[in-house]
């Protein structure tokens, strides 16, 4: 009832934070931040936010995607709006479906960064046919979860070392979820480790959502040193589901009839501007957020702490095994 009463809340724009890019980004003077799947969508809009409403834009923004082509157009594209942005932003090629590439990506920010201060983990797969990433795992759960688990543990030096640096202890990662994780069935982790074609798209993508969130919250309580948040951007406008648009005439439909009440891009980004540099004090470590702040919205599953240990140790183990370690 609870979780039911703040999604309703949420959606009517109840309850929720006040959260105006334009007066609400503060300075991020001398800070490094992340963003996966930065090329387009939400990722490229919260970069644009933060380098055109921060009074001090950051030392260095990483633009993690896997086509340097698309990397090199997006910043073109935010550089029309914001000149300054080719100085700040750098390129790193990072494809999420092979856990090799994530390592050389890793490897590479270490090699370059002395810190990192905020990490958004954007990038996500909907709607993907029926497959295996690279490394053996159903395509949503391998790219949207298991990429992101490795990123987020190959860098964890960084940002530990990050926060014995700062003299206001201020680290974050951010995980964009969706609200679709309440469809998850209880995660059936060796079948994860297939191409689950006997499950619809749906559920398949469901379920690396859930994970988003139980990941955030496991990292929260071995790390807590640093804020560790997941969300739901809301309804936007993206390109995310673009493959089951173009699959199914039900859905090219919907998208016509319906697109008008998609959020754009630089709406629907606030929910993770605001975990992301929203004030400390508001931004509570391991929650799960609607927009904008709103708690208490996630599925039952998401409040289990048995299953939040046993994710983190199973893909702990996976990453073990896949030559990624971890702090």
């Amino acid at each position: 009832m609870e979780s039911l009463k703040a999604t309703f809340t949420s959606l009517l724009g109840l309850g929720g934070v006040k959260f105006s890019p334009s007066t609400s980004v503060p300075s991020l003077q001398g800070k490094t931040i992340l963003i996966t799947g930065g090329n387009s969508g939400l990722g490229k809009a919260t970069i644009q936010a933060l380098l055109q409403h921060s009074p001090s834009p950051p030392a260095r923004i990483w633009l993690a995607s896997r086509d340097i082509d698309r990397i090199q157009s997006a910043i073109n594209e935010i550089a029309s709006a914001v000149p300054l942005a080719p100085t700040i932003i750098t390129p790193l090629v990072l494809d999420l479906a092979s856990l090799e590439s994530v390592k050389h990506a890793a490897e590479r920010v270490l090699r370059e960064s002395e810190r990192l201060d905020i990490m958004i983990l954007n990038a996500g797969v909907m709607a993907m046919p029926v497959g295996v990433t690279q490394d053996g795992y159903e395509v949503h759960w391998g790219i949207n979860h298991m990429g992101h688990a490795a990123l987020t543990k190959l860098l964890m030096p960084l940002l530990l070392k990050t926060v014995d640096m700062q003299e206001v202890k201020d680290v974050r990662i951010v995980a964009v979820s969706s609200g679709g994780h309440k469809s998850s069935p209880q995660i059936d982790f060796a079948k994860v480790k297939t191409d689950m074609n006997t499950s619809f798209w749906w559920i398949r993508y469901a379920q690396s959502k859930l994970a988003n969130i139980l990941w955030m919250k496991a990292l929260a309580k071995e790390y807590p040193q640093i804020k560790c948040v997941s969300l739901h951007p809301g309804v936007v406008s993206t390109n995310i589901g673009g493959p089951v648009v173009n699959k199914y005439r039900l859905a090219k439909l919907a998208e016509w009839l319906f697109g008008w009440m998609l959020a754009k891009p630089e709406v629907g980004c606030l929910n993770q501007l605001w975990a992301a540099v929203g004030p400390s004090a508001e931004v509570e470590t391991g929650e799960y957020y609607h927009p904008v702040g709103v708690k208490g919205c996630g599925s039952a599953m998401t409040k289990d702490q048995g299953l939040v240990t046993k994710l983190l140790e199973w893909t702990e183990e996976e990453l073990k095994a896949h030559g990624v370690g971890g702090a």
